[in-house]
């Protein structure tokens, strides 16, 4: 007599059905990389269990299209375009495939280097390094940037980075020129910023703030330093919003053989004429800083030596201790890290290719690193994580 199979045979393909459903509505990680001079966005898949990545393609943004960020919901990717007539385009994310797709476009006032969002997605800040200044663009509740600058404040030379804290309370601007760290009190009601009293801090004269992160609890902020390739420690008053210079660290080793850097002029401007003989010394030309989301690393990148620099961070002062530095991608320009803290991708200004690094959890060190075709002038790079 045979042993009815119906059951046990529905019950299989109902788990094979399940399994099927999971493995194509699985959460991806996708990586995105603006190409400035091809005037593109390349589109990556990433395996998240070996940090592989898949192209999935390029997108047409226009020349110079270089920073880059990614709306708190997930959906959009705003992408600046710091040709003329300058602007900000409005990414819809596919959350299945990672594909973009543009929905708006919005002018600027002026070509900008850096690019952030408030933590609840209503508004955009934007750096002008050029321009000397920051503006505050209202991002509509369809998440699009469809309007002009609602507020812009005038700055000291070379504004290079605005980020908001952690709580959203207060935004900070890092101006390379004016070597200052602008503190303002933000309304997240009407995208308002306000000078804190006081309204700066200033590292050591020559130092040159440009980008800046956050500790993981909002104790601290990070900025590196472009001419000297230094990383300032400062603590954040959880009231007040103003900032405490607590230690400076070098990323530079002694032996690069490096001297202090100069500010560089703006992207498209002609060269300023030589007022005196021009020192043919290598110069630091430190660009990004990264820390992984447990807070236990830090990373920055020095153009001229074409290194990725290491720091612990400790744990109960927030204080940085320089590990090492490893080589990478020609001119590297930006770096990030994936939300689980696995890998940190490279990109290079000069390469064609950007570098996938596995990052070793104990030690913070980068493993091999695995290369990947990008097109030109690879300058920004976000990755979004659709869990």
């Amino acid at each position: 007599m045979k042993t009815p199979r119906n059951g046990t045979t529905s019950l299989a393909l109902a788990l094979l059905f399940v399994i099927g459903v999971t493995s194509m509505s699985a959460a991806k990680t996708f990586v995105y990389v603006s190409n400035a001079q091809d005037g593109n966005i390349d589109a990556y898949v990433m395996d998240t269990s070996n940090g592989a990545l898949t192209s999935i393609g390029k997108t047409e943004a226009a020349k110079l299209v270089m920073p880059m960020t990614v709306s708190p919901n997930k959906k959009y990717l705003y992408a600046v375009i710091r040709s003329q007539p300058v602007r900000v385009l409005t990414y819809a994310i596919d959350p299945a495939t990672g594909a973009l797709t543009q929905k708006a476009s919005a002018p600027l006032p002026d070509s900008m280097p850096y690019v952030s969002t408030d933590r609840s997605g209503r508004y955009l800040f934007t750096a002008s390094y050029g321009g000397d200044k920051l503006a505050v663009s209202p991002i509509g509740e369809n998440g699009l940037v469809e309007a002009e600058a609602i507020q812009v404040i005038p700055t000291g030379r070379n504004a290079h980075s605005i980020l908001p804290d952690r709580s959203n309370k207060f935004v900070y601007a890092a101006t390379l020129g004016a070597n200052q760290v602008l503190q303002f009190t933000f309304d997240s009601s009407t995208g308002k910023l306000t000078a804190n009293e006081p309204a700066s801090i200033s590292p050591t004269a020559g130092h040159g703030p440009r980008h800046m992160a956050f500790s993981p609890d909002n104790k601290y902020l990070y900025v590196l330093n472009e001419l000297s390739g230094h990383v300032t420690q400062y603590a954040i008053d959880a009231g007040k919003g103003t900032l405490t210079l607590v230690d400076s660290m070098s990323s530079v080793p002694a032996e690069a053989g490096l001297v202090w850097g100069e500010p560089q002029a703006p992207v498209g401007a002609a060269p300023a004429a030589a007022a005196a003989p021009k020192d043919d010394r290598p110069k630091v030309w430190a660009a990004d800083i990264q820390i992984t989301p447990n807070g236990k690393f830090l990373y920055s990148t020095e153009r001229t030596t074409n290194k990725i620099a290491l720091f612990t961070v400790a744990p109960d002062t927030g204080k940085l201790a320089y590990v090492t530095n490893f080589p990478t991608e020609a001119q590297p320009r930006g770096i990030r890290i994936d939300p689980n803290g696995q890998y940190l991708v490279a990109s290079g200004e000069k390469s064609d290719r950007i570098s996938v690094y596995k990052i070793d959890q104990s030690t913070g060190k980068l493993g091999a690193p695995t290369r990947y075709p990008v097109g030109n002038g690879a300058n920004w790079v976000e990755i979004v994580d659709m869990q």
